[in-house]
């Protein structure tokens, strides 16, 4: 990987802000000795406190990272305050010294191994066995059955007792749907309880409920819908398909994948990280999820503002978007594709809903948009036709200046409350995580 990364895509790495923040502090050449970098790797050696001097290496064509300080954060301050100043043109090209090579060729050995095994006889996933398969049907059938009549009591007695009831009234629903194991419902049930909490609450509320009521309705009558659909409505029951499943049934697309943006979100000591790319020649859009618990780390191989040259393998559905990265060939620095106006944004959503009506994100790639405030409504992106989308309450002032009030490309995620900034690109500054 020839290209060099930006100080944004750089940071934009760091577990947290603290990390950042301490990267940059690392990132002086005083500090560093017996650096290099051979296009696909960069490394050096770091003072620390003391006599301490730590190894920081980083595979440039993943990326990954390793160092030889104790920090349990991945990737460490070290391991960023090398790439920053690689990012800035500090550090020479060079020959790999020993224990970087030897960390490189072993990572590229695993590598091979594992795709050794993927494709060799009888690595396909197992059979499931029918009697337990048949036994969870029964056991989500019978929770999505008192689903469906907690659902109507609801509508029935009226919304006003939810805006002060106690959290225990959507736990307790949603704790029954994990023993049905209909864990994904369960996660929506759960969500319902800030509900009441937002402006215009009523109004939502009771289109989650209709949406609740269409999935179970959905599932009741599984065996009349097409298999696509069929696909997703198990998908957002609960029932998951394990990633060798996925490489094998899943529809498979070869392109040239901009990573537009990416965000993280935590629930239960989980979190979460939606990864949102869009293909340069197909123009499609594709969801990447990774989860990490505590004192596990993230996946980072998909830097926001790169351009990886991959073969996607998409879950199996009405609506195709979440993906696994089934082969990866190379990754560079790039500008964002084309984007679109608000028009045939709205469009494309509207044709996606059609194939999922329970999609609660689409992603959004703007071109030519700029700034505009609207009222007491807040802040808008506007396109050159003067079709504009809302903005979720955010701080602007980053978005603001980026933009300068020029035309910029916008990346966001677009949720029923509004556009969610996740990045921005300007001739002037390049990309810019949000």
């Amino acid at each position: 990987m020839s290209d060099r990364w930006g100080r944004e895509q750089v940071l934009g790495l760091a577990p947290d802000p603290a990390s950042a923040k301490a990267a940059v502090g690392v990132a002086r050449p005083v500090k560093w000795s017996n650096t290099g970098s051979d296009g696909e790797a960069v490394w050096g050696e770091c003072q620390g406190s003391g006599k301490s001097v730590y190894r920081a290496c980083a595979d440039l064509t993943e990326p990954a990272f390793r160092c030889s300080c104790p920090s349990r954060k991945f990737p460490c301050k070290h391991a960023l305050g090398l790439l920053l100043l690689w990012s800035d043109g500090t550090v020479d090209a060079g020959p790999r010294p020993g224990w970087a090579a030897e960390w490189l060729h072993g990572r590229r050995e695993r590598a091979e191994k594992a795709a050794e095994r993927k494709a060799a006889p009888g690595a396909e996933a197992k059979t499931k066995d029918p009697k337990t398969a048949e036994r969870r049907e029964r056991r989500v059938d019978d929770g999505l059955a008192d689903l469906d009549q907690w659902l109507r009591d609801q509508v029935t007695h009226g919304l006003a007792q939810a805006e002060n009831a106690p959290y225990r009234m959507w736990d307790d629903v949603a704790r029954r749907l994990v023993d049905a194991q209909a864990s994904a419902l369960a996660g929506q049930v759960r969500g319902l309880a800030a509900v009441p909490r937002e402006p215009g609450w009523p109004d939502r509320l009771l289109e989650e409920y209709a949406l609740m009521r269409l999935l179970v309705r959905a599932h009741q009558r599984r065996d009349q819908l097409p298999r696509e659909l069929r696909d997703t409505v198990r998908s957002r029951v609960g029932f998951t398909l394990t990633q060798d499943e996925v490489l094998a049934q899943g529809e498979r697309v070869r392109d040239r994948w901009y990573v537009a943006g990416a965000r993280d979100s935590e629930q239960d000591r989980l979190t979460t990280r939606r990864v949102w790319l869009r293909g340069r020649e197909s123009g499609r859009p594709a969801l990447v999820l990774s989860f990490g618990v505590p004192g596990r780390p993230l996946d980072v191989s998909l830097m926001v503002g790169t351009e990886v040259e991959a073969e996607l393998a998409f879950y199996p559905g009405a609506q195709p978007l979440r993906a696994l990265v089934a082969e990866r060939l190379g990754t560079t620095a790039a500008e964002p594709p084309d984007g679109t106006s608000v028009r045939e944004f709205l469009a494309e959503h509207a044709a996606a809903l059609a194939r999922d009506p329970w999609l609660a994100r689409w992603p959004a790639m703007l071109g030519s948009v700029r700034l505009a405030r609207s009222g007491n409504a807040g802040l808008h992106v506007v396109d050159a036709d003067g079709d504009s989308l809302p903005l979720r309450p955010t701080d602007p002032w980053r978005l603001l200046a980026v933009s300068g009030g020029a035309p910029f490309t916008f990346a966001g995620e677009w949720t029923p409350r509004g556009l969610r900034p996740l990045s921005a690109w300007h001739e002037d500054e390049g990309v810019v995580i949000l």
